[in-house]
């Protein structure tokens, strides 16, 4: 009875802990505020408590609180009830000067015991400046009247290129960022054009972004930024020595408040212009050294690996297939690597690698593994072992090569059926196979057809026909050869003929993509068709080829005006898509269809 009763006892005991180790005390609040900013403070509670104290407020405004409030909710799943109560306790603050500030941990007791919440950091920078609503039409309509072309100050929007590092080794991974930065009160409403750098010299991997740009505040510069990630890239340069990475251009859409007076009916009634902003990013030099010394038994590895290999089968009969798999697992240059070098017996016939590879490029870089599968065939019974395989790669973290190896691998053949020659001492060397019995031509037993002596087929009537028919065909050929010369030799006529082919080939994939619902190389390959149909028909090359050339090119070829507004059309929503999904609303279906409908317009009306 005694010891039911002590059992009972621990039961209650780990239960009332359990329960108290529940308790859940949590502080909430922005990362990042301006000076003169309010913002809210919260704390959450998961039980009722009493006697709140607060931590060391002293570099805010406490302005209102707390406020508190409860909040229950009840979930049924597969039949079990559960019912979890929350109570909050919310602050107003105000930042009174710059700097990054630590909020140490508030506490509050629970059933006579004292619980703290976490310690919280809050990053204050300068903010905007606070304007009353006419100082803010007055200086919407002076950068109106200022910059007609949206000439908008870079201290309120700008893009930069960032790189996690700029002094690498040759084949060492780089993250490449391309970041977007508005001031908070630039109102932009999407994108026009876009250049992107060619990262020469660097082999490329791009990191997955969504397609909607998503922004947060950041501090740059101590001023507080609305900041998008516009492309992310991993570089992995190929080349020793300084190498430049060109700027990255992009056209911003800004919503600018027009308007010389404000009167009674502009409380109801704003009037806006979108204006078009072009930033360009600073150009980028990359320091990359050569790695040195290299090993004799280097694969061009460079990051951080492990290594290893297994054999599918040890004991086998002559004549039978293995597979030798090795993989390395690690983060770098992956899909440069090369296939390291195994020594197998002789007599062993083997075949070239087969490479397989499962990566991810994430913020990290690029990481996962990759596979080597060498296949080879003993043709002899015997006992064998192959070396073990040692992979060398070059660690930047260290800036020295590195050795992993696999063990050594013993693999038993046992004579096979079909090998009647397996006895045959292995250190003999392979040689061709050889036809013998075939080197006596047999005399041909089949009848033939004689001819009289003296007998000549000149002048005989199939002569004289097949002499007429090879002048015809001659002249034929003659006159079909000097049309294709002649037309060959006007370039544009035979770049026009194939503008139609090229571009519904080029539809063709875009169809693919439409398919197979992959939205951004849908958009890329349908503007790649429209404007290499137009360079092509219109004979300007593509580097000279712009909206305005274009436009007026078409004109002077008499395209009606509505065709040309739907092929800049077509153009535009495929860039809005791209980059700034949100201000698009049309489907690729209906892309595809414009873009097919114009160029036929186009095969039509241009000769």
């Amino acid at each position: 009875m005694i010891k039911k009763i002590n059992i009972l006892l621990i039961a209650l005991f780990v239960g009332f802990s359990a329960m108290a180790d529940n308790v859940r005390f949590i502080m909430e609040g922005p990362e990042i505020v301006g000076i003169g900013d309010q913002f809210r403070l919260g704390f959450t509670l998961n039980e009722k408590g009493t006697d709140l104290q607060l931590p060391d407020l002293s570099n805010f405004d406490v302005l209102m609180g707390p406020s508190t409030s409860q909040s229950s909710s009840i979930q049924i799943i597969n039949g079990k009830t559960t019912q979890s109560t929350s109570f909050s306790y919310i602050f107003v603050l105000r930042a009174k000067k710059e700097g990054k500030f630590t909020i140490r941990p508030a506490s509050i007791k629970v059933d006579g015991k004292i619980y703290e919440s976490n310690s919280l950091e809050i990053q204050v920078a300068k903010g905007q400046p606070q304007q009353s609503a006419s100082q803010q039409n007055q200086q919407n309509q002076a950068e109106a009247e200022a910059s007609p072309t949206g000439n908008i100050s870079k201290d309120n929007l700008f893009v930069k290129l960032n790189l996690d590092k700029t002094n690498v080794s040759k084949g060492e991974q780089i993250i490449a960022t391309v970041k977007l930065y508005l001031s908070q009160n630039v109102p932009l409403s999407g994108f026009d054009e876009v250049k992107l750098p060619s990262y020469e010299g660097f082999w490329t991997k791009e990191i997955d972004v969504p397609q909607q740009v998503n922004f947060t505040r950041e501090v740059y510069n101590g001023k507080i930024y609305q900041i998008g990630v516009l492309k992310k890239t991993i570089l992995f340069p190929q080349q020793t020595g300084a190498i430049r990475i060109d700027p990255f251009e992009i056209t911003c859409l800004v919503r600018q408040r027009v308007g010389q007076q404000r009167g009674f009916f502009d409380d109801f009634f704003d009037n806006y212009r979108v204006v078009k902003a072009k930033v360009v990013s600073d150009p980028i030099t990359v320091n990359v050294k050569d790695l040195p010394n290299q090993p004799a038994n280097f694969s061009g590895a460079v990051g951080s690996f492990s290594f290893s290999g297994e054999l599918d089968k040890n004991n086998i009969k002559s004549n039978e297939a293995v597979t030798l798999k090795l993989t390395v697992k690690g983060s770098g240059n992956l899909t440069l690597i090369n296939p390291p070098k195994i020594e197998l017996p002789e007599d062993f016939e083997t075949y070239e690698p087969k490479t397989s590879n499962q990566i991810t490029a994430n913020d990290n870089g690029l990481s996962g593994s990759i596979t080597f599968e060498y296949l080879f065939i003993p043709r002899f019974a015997g006992n064998f072992t192959i070396e073990p395989v040692k992979f060398v790669f070059f660690n930047p973290a260290t800036r020295q090569y590195e050795t992993r190896s696999t063990e050594a691998f013993k693999i038993s053949v046992e004579k096979g059926t079909d090998d009647p020659n397996a006895s045959v001492v292995s250190s003999y060397s392979k040689q061709d196979v050889k036809m013998i019995g075939k080197d006596i031509r047999f005399i041909k037993q089949n009848k033939s057809k004689l001819k009289p002596k003296g007998s000549s087929f000149y002048g005989t009537l199939e002569f004289y026909a097949i002499y007429l028919l090879s002048l015809i065909a001659f002249a034929i050929v003659f006159v079909l050869n000097r049309k294709k010369i002649k037309e060959s030799a006007n370039i544009a006529l035979v770049r026009n003929k194939q503008a139609n082919k090229v571009a519904l080939k080029r539809l063709k994939a875009a169809a693919g993509f439409l398919k197979n619902n992959q939205a951004e190389k849908f958009y890329e390959s349908v503007i790649k068709a429209l404007w290499g149909y137009l360079s092509d028909k219109l004979s300007i090359p593509v580097a000279e080829l712009n909206r305005e050339r274009a436009s007026s090119t078409l004109s002077a070829k008499g395209i009606d005006q509505e065709v040309i507004n739907e092929l800049m059309k077509i153009i535009d929503d495929c860039e809005f898509a791209r980059y700034a999904p949100a201000a698009f609303s049309g489907t690729m279906k209906e892309i595809y269809d414009g873009a097919a409908k114009v160029m036929g317009i186009f095969e039509k009306q241009i000769k």
